[in-house]
């Protein structure tokens, strides 16, 4: 079979597409035949050696996958071939067919195409954990999305609409703008400007953001911080600026308000109903028609790379999926 792999610490260049031997299960194991694979920023930090996991190499990056069940380790119950699901896996998605514990997937909504089953777990499940567990995020708020024109941006503002929240995006171009307000984006702000702190307050009446999404960091983050309202809520997302921002705490004290951290890798990890709840919730509002993943490019498996730098240059909108099966 066909799999994508980090053979070294490189850029998505150095990735090399081979001939590797199909996965045997193991016990408490299920092999699926991957359909497509969603891309994010994390997969762009893995191969370099600047995520929080390391795996042995050589390994596929591709953490967001959707496909079909196609062979069984002992002791699984609750699966069968056949089985459509989807699942987040930190590694090991931009492969033909992957071994994953049978406790990491999720039945794929009959509905929901493949490609759409990728950004649902991890990207939606991200923001839909954010928003509504960590930051309790309620109807008639205001939420501030950096990096909206991304994969989680993008989630942030469908997820924030469906809670009843007004939605500012901030994105770096007329181009990602525009495609924030067809997600539903009430207003955009490009925070590349200078000034884009005074639009910010101008459109909240100064009387700033309730809640912030941010999954960006580096400059960002403290300007962001300085614009919140009192007692409001941050969210801290991820780092895809490439630095991780230190803030002055007498800023959170003046403020009144919580720097919540938001780890949905971790949550998912623990599993339990607190888990099962959420995934059903995702499904809910997918069927409802309140959340539709944004995948905006789809590029077929000898094209991986070219797609983990894309999304690492910040060129994408919304999510990049990789086709790997038929």
């Amino acid at each position: 079979m066909k799999a994508l792999q980090c053979r070294e610490v490189g850029p998505p260049e150095a990735l090399i597409l081979a001939d590797v031997p199909p996965p045997e299960p193991a016990a408490g194991q299920v092999v699926v035949a991957v359909k497509a694979c969603g891309i994010g920023y994390p997969d762009g930090l893995i191969i370099q050696d600047k995520y929080q996991f390391k795996p042995e190499r050589p390994f596929a990056p591709g953490g967001e996958v959707a496909g079909t069940v196609v062979r069984l380790g002992p002791d699984v119950r609750g699966w069968a071939v056949g089985d459509e699901v989807m699942a987040f896996t930190y590694w090991g998605g931009l492969a033909e067919e992957m071994a994953i514990d049978a406790g990491r997937l999720v039945a794929k909504p009959a509905v929901m195409r493949f490609a759409e089953a990728t950004a649902c777990v991890m990207t939606y499940g991200t923001a839909l954990y954010a928003l509504e567990d960590r930051a309790a995020l309620q109807a008639g708020e205001t939420l501030l999305v950096l990096g909206a024109a991304g994969g989680v941006g993008s989630a942030a503002i469908q997820i924030g609409k469906a809670l009843g929240a007004r939605v500012i995006a901030a994105a770096s171009t007329p181009e990602k703008a525009a495609f924030c307000r067809g997600l539903g984006a009430d207003a955009c702000i490009d925070y590349t400007k200078a000034e884009w702190r005074e639009h910010l307050k101008a459109l909240t009446g100064g009387r700033g953001v309730d809640v912030i999404f941010d999954p960006v960091g580096g400059a960002y983050a403290e300007p962001a911080l300085r614009s919140i309202a009192w007692q409001g809520r941050y969210l801290v997302v991820g780092f895809a600026a490439g630095e991780i921002p230190r803030i002055a705490l007498n800023l959170i004290l003046l403020k009144g308000c919580s720097v919540v951290g938001v780890f949905w890798g971790a949550f998912f990890d623990r599993g339990g109903e607190a888990r099962d709840r959420h995934v059903a919730r995702l499904a809910a509002l997918y069927e409802a028609g309140a959340i539709r993943p944004a995948v905006s490019a789809v590029y077929p498996l000898r094209d991986a790379a070219r797609a983990i730098r894309a999304v690492m240059d910040r060129q994408a909108t919304g999510k990049i999926v990789v086709e790997v099966g038929a």
